[in-house]
């Protein structure tokens, strides 16, 4: 009972956590002058990766590295097929070649590059630091594609304050570090009790908790009706969790698993980065016929995880 406690404790306060930092984060670009549309690319989907971080982190150093390689895989897999099937039963998201030219193109180049430094069941330091240049590029990217599409310049509010966002920031931090030790110590602990490996309770409960923020923001954009920030959420959260937080997990401490359960985990996050773009580009929208499908499809994978 103590561990499923730490586990809900846990995922609550990275929700919670990760949700402080997105706005606090989000106030202090604005008043530093950053577009909504880099905000949403960068802050936005920063904030709601921070729980992979931590969670990934915090497993690294408890020397957990199946929850961290199966925290950072299952939530590109949640993201896709839970996550984007249900905002689009909920409603139909329309997308453009621009978007899939680019972002989702983004993300399909950071699943093969992960796929292909991984596929030997090891992640030194020197490929987590690909990994993590390959997210200044995505920076440097959206910064500048940002900056050429945009014709009016987004001015810096001098009036907005600065100190206590930037303080609600760090608390959210902190709250994210501390909830992060307290979900996979439950984790570890479930794991060892039920006789189930670390890497089924990453791939999935773990997965699944610290992707709530991407959650919570998906559904609240999807009933305003604002699609683009719902791809743009799922995209962006995917892309920040292989480069980020993988390469960050790496570079902290040398990751190792077995490679047929890995290659498999590894694939699985390909095919669900793979198959955004052909259901984005027909008709341009993701429909509720293409949720369905992507629910399906995670239904089956959670399935197949557990009985494997």
């Amino acid at each position: 009972m103590l561990d499923v406690a730490l586990v809900l404790i846990g995922i609550a306060g990275l929700a919670y956590g990760g949700d402080l930092l997105v706005a606090n984060a989000s106030r202090l670009a604005r008043a530093f002058g950053v577009s909504p549309l880099a905000i949403g690319l960068t802050v936005v989907a920063f904030g709601t990766s921070a729980p992979e971080l931590a969670a990934s982190l915090v497993a690294v150093l408890r020397g957990a590295p199946d929850i961290a390689l199966g925290n950072v895989l299952g939530s590109n897999v949640a993201n896709v097929g839970l996550i984007l099937g249900a905002s689009a039963l909920m409603m139909p998201l329309s997308t453009t070649w621009s978007f899939v030219r680019r972002e989702v193109l983004f993300m399909i180049v950071a699943s093969l590059l992960a796929t292909l430094l991984m596929f030997d069941g090891v992640l030194s330091r020197l490929e987590a630091l690909v990994l993590l240049l390959g997210i200044a590029a995505f920076l440097v990217v959206t910064f500048r594609g940002d900056a050429g599409a945009s014709s009016v310049r987004v001015a810096a509010r001098g009036g907005e304050p600065r100190g206590r966002p930037a303080l609600l920031a760090l608390v959210g931090v902190a709250l994210l570090a501390l909830a992060a030790q307290a979900l996979v110590t439950g984790a570890v602990g479930l794991a060892q009790a039920w006789g189930v490996s670390e890497r089924v309770i990453g791939l999935t409960m773990v997965a699944v908790g610290t992707s709530l923020p991407e959650l919570a923001s998906s559904v609240a954009a999807a009933l305003r009706r604002q699609g683009d920030i719902v791809l743009g959420n799922i995209v962006g959260s995917n892309v920040f969790n292989l480069l980020l937080v993988l390469g960050a997990a790496g570079a902290l401490r040398p990751l190792q698993a077995a490679v047929p359960a890995l290659r498999f985990d590894l694939l699985a996050m390909l095919a669900a980065a793979l198959v955004v773009a052909p259901i984005a580009i027909t008709g341009w929208r993701v429909g509720r016929r293409e949720g369905l499908f992507l629910l399906a499809c995670y239904a089956a994978y959670v399935s197949f995880v557990f009985a494997s």
